[in-house]
């Protein structure tokens, strides 16, 4: 049986096509924050000043004078699958601990298993007050216009209108 060129040529464009739109849902890995170097976060010692460190492993991402001085610096790697919101599957903190001589007390490692995942964003605001229909709402404001049209006017203080 022979098969001509012109007759497999839909075949051949729909297995490109659906090997193209596969390819497409592939998982995409970002990594945000800090690049750690185990070299150089082994370095870091008790007894070391703040400059030494920040010397070793650069400026921190954020810092905490809570309670003592800490230098904290974050990684997270978040993976993402075709339209679906990204997925935190890595997070790692060195935490850098001063003591009242501003140098390294303690040098702690944090991971995802020791912290929780918080949601900073929410779809919406909650507002405070009585949450109103729309019937309510169109309701609302027609007793209330009626209301205003009764009312008359401030009488005249010779100050000019707000």
């Amino acid at each position: 049986m022979l098969f001509s060129v012109t007759a497999l040529r839909p075949a051949l464009a729909a297995l490109v096509l659906g090997a193209g739109l596969l390819a497409g849902c592939g998982a995409q890995i970002n990594r945000h924050g800090h690049v750690f170097i185990d070299v150089d976060v082994n370095t870091i010692q008790p007894g070391m000043t703040k400059e030494q460190v920040a010397s070793v492993l650069g400026s921190p991402d954020t810092t905490s004078t809570i309670a003592g001085d800490a230098y904290y610096y974050i990684s997270t790697t978040q993976k993402t699958v075709a339209f679906l919101k990204p997925r935190e599957i890595d997070r790692q903190i060195v935490a850098v601990y001063f003591d009242g001589t501003a140098n390294v007390q303690n040098v702690a490692h944090y991971g995802l298993k020791e912290g929780i995942v918080v949601n900073y964003l929410k779809d919406e605001t909650p507002a405070r007050g009585k949450d109103l229909t729309l019937i309510e709402q169109i309701f609302g404001n027609i007793t209330n216009r009626r209301r205003l049209k009764g009312q008359k006017p401030p009488a005249a203080t010779g100050a000019p209108p707000i």
